[in-house]
């Protein structure tokens, strides 16, 4: 083609660009053995995440599970497994009356102590016995021959009256020994109950006695079992609060307690104690009685210028009573607890502190105010004595010291001092008057507390280990529960048979397994470290490797899936 002149032009070619952009490029088919060879890769990869990786992986972080028997826990703490009972055995011994008298006296006043006590949980079983022989009832030749071996333990004799005929007499009189469980009831001989009368005078006075003795012990049971149980009844509001005052004070029961006596002086003297004579004497026979209880050690110190703290109020001089007095609200500030070397608790027990503080000759004598006590309990900790003159001496230039050396002798009320108090830090009761007797209360208290306290324990645990499924319970655990539920078992048994200090031993054993299997490490550490946690570490390390199998799974699927439907299109 010719142009305007004379130049060729050349002919032009559209192409299709637009089209070409357009247009998908395919790439090439791949060949069946790089296809084979994927999906080998891909099932190679999967088939070790299944078959070693996952087992693997859940066999690392499985928790394990012992068995422990969940209602048996829990019906323990509901108290439906055992509702304790306290039949206290009370000989009755009759020298001076005939068999028929006796048996009669026996039953009349055995009826009269059942229509007065409204406690049926606490109740008293008098038994009939001589100098010489085994106690009896009007049941027992009965019940011996199809009694088990358990229910021919004998129980413990929880008091023995005995009646004594005195001519001299217009009405019984009673008198309990303070250092024996015996109560003597001296009665005219007119008095002595005939089978014609239905209720004499002298079986409704032995009960009155009785319920006298054990109203304290009664009260105490029904608080305590109240408080752990719905629909017991209570005592009185004003019964419970003293119970409960007086328990606030004690310390929480424990197999073993460290007593550590301290001697602390402003000045240089005294410097020596017979302290290890003044324990033998004054203190060691309690401690003895208390052994079916608990146990105890023993340590002393002796420090010198042992001030005051600085937050403690100063005694002040009272003219009226010519002494330096502490106020009693300033009392609890009296202990130099941050300078004062006082031992903390050794071991598992806790510690009981007993301070024997003699003041300065120049602040002598040291009282409390309102009531001019030298002595006070400091509630759940120990006791404070002071020990103030005559002890303080001359010196050659006149002026009053206090001796070098305390002996015995003076030690005397400070250490029958302490001795009160420990009764009362260990929870012991204020009546009867009779040692043996309360020390008994003790035990039968004790091992209701611990009872409860082991029931509910296990009932904690049980709950505990039904709302965590995460956490482990090792076999350690499941054999603590195993023994705790066989020592409560026991504690129950024995409490039924009357035999308390048996039923003490095994409630003193449910109870530390019990805290033991709550306790455990392993347990506890897991309650920490719940699922959320468990999510926030594995995703940092599994998501990258996890996404690209996933996705190259499904795309596998989704070839297989197309191929097959190729297949089955008709052609």
């Amino acid at each position: 083609m010719t142009g305007k002149n004379g130049d060729h032009e050349s002919p032009r070619v559209s192409t299709p660009s637009n089209a070409n952009a357009n247009v998908k490029r395919i790439p090439p088919p791949e060949s069946p053995a790089a296809v084979q060879t994927r999906f080998k890769v891909i099932a190679a990869f999967w088939a070790v995440i299944i078959f070693l990786g996952f087992p693997i992986w859940w066999k690392t972080t499985s928790v394990y599970r012992a068995h422990i028997p969940f209602q048996e826990m829990v019906d323990w703490a509901d108290g439906k497994t055992c509702r304790p009972v306290f039949p206290l055995e009370i000989h009755l011994a009759t020298p001076a009356m005939q068999s028929p008298e006796a048996q009669h006296l026996l039953r009349t006043t055995q009826h009269t102590l059942d229509d007065l006590n409204e406690f049926a949980t606490h109740h008293l079983r008098l038994k009939l016995t001589n100098d010489s022989d085994t106690p009896t009832t009007q049941d027992d030749e009965n019940s011996q021959g199809n009694a088990s071996n358990a229910e021919k333990e004998a129980a413990d004799t929880a008091l023995t009256v005995r009646l004594l005929p005195q001519e001299d007499l217009a009405a019984p009189r009673s008198e309990l020994h303070a250092d024996t469980t015996q109560l003597d009831v001296f009665y005219p001989p007119s008095q002595t109950p005939v089978s014609s009368s239905s209720n004499p005078p002298l079986s409704a006075f032995i009960a009155g006695e009785l319920q006298q003795l054990y109203a304290e012990e009664k009260a105490t049971i029904a608080h305590i079992l109240s408080s752990h149980a719905v629909g017991l009844d209570s005592p009185s509001p004003q019964v419970a609060g003293s119970i409960s005052r007086r328990w606030r004070r004690s310390m929480q029961y424990a197999e073993i307690y460290h007593l550590s006596f301290s001697l602390f002086t402003p000045g240089p003297a005294p410097s020596a104690w017979d302290i290890e004579a003044a324990v033998d004497e004054y203190l060691s026979p309690l401690l003895r009685a208390f052994a079916p209880i608990s146990n105890f050690t023993v340590d002393t110190q002796v420090q010198l210028y042992a001030t005051f703290s600085p937050t403690a109020t100063l005694p002040e001089y009272d003219e009226t009573e010519a002494a330096w007095t502490l106020k009693k609200e300033g009392l609890s500030a009296f202990v130099n607890a941050a300078e004062w070397p006082l031992n903390p608790s050794i071991g598992n027990g806790p510690t009981i502190n007993f301070i024997l503080y003699i003041p300065d000759p120049s602040q002598s004598p040291l009282v409390v105010k309102e009531n001019r006590a030298s002595s006070w309990i400091i509630p759940q900790w120990g006791g404070v004595f002071l020990l103030n003159p005559p002890l303080s001496q001359t010196d050659s230039s006149g002026d009053r010291v206090n001796p070098a050396h305390l002996p015995l002798e003076t030690l005397r009320p400070a250490f029958m001092t302490f001795s009160h108090q420990l009764l009362t830090l260990l929870g012991t009761p204020s009546t009867p008057v009779s040692l043996p007797l309360r020390l008994q209360t003790l035990i039968r208290v004790r091992a209701a507390t611990l009872l409860l306290s082991a029931s509910s324990t296990m009932g904690s645990l049980a709950r505990l280990t039904e709302s965590l499924p995460s956490i482990p319970i090792p076999a350690t655990v499941s054999a603590s529960v195993s023994a705790t539920l066989s020592r409560l078992a026991a504690t129950c048994s024995h409490l039924r048979a009357g035999r308390f200090g048996a039923a003490l031993a095994n409630a003193r054993v449910a109870e530390k397994e019990a805290e033991r299997s709550f306790f455990e490490k392993s347990m506890v550490g897991q309650v920490y470290f719940p699922d959320e946690h468990k999510v926030a570490v594995y995703l940092p390390l599994l998501g990258p490797i996890g996404v690209p199998l996933v996705i190259g799974l499904i795309k596998e699927l989704k070839r297989v899936v197309a191929s097959w439907k190729a297949q089955r299109r008709p052609t």
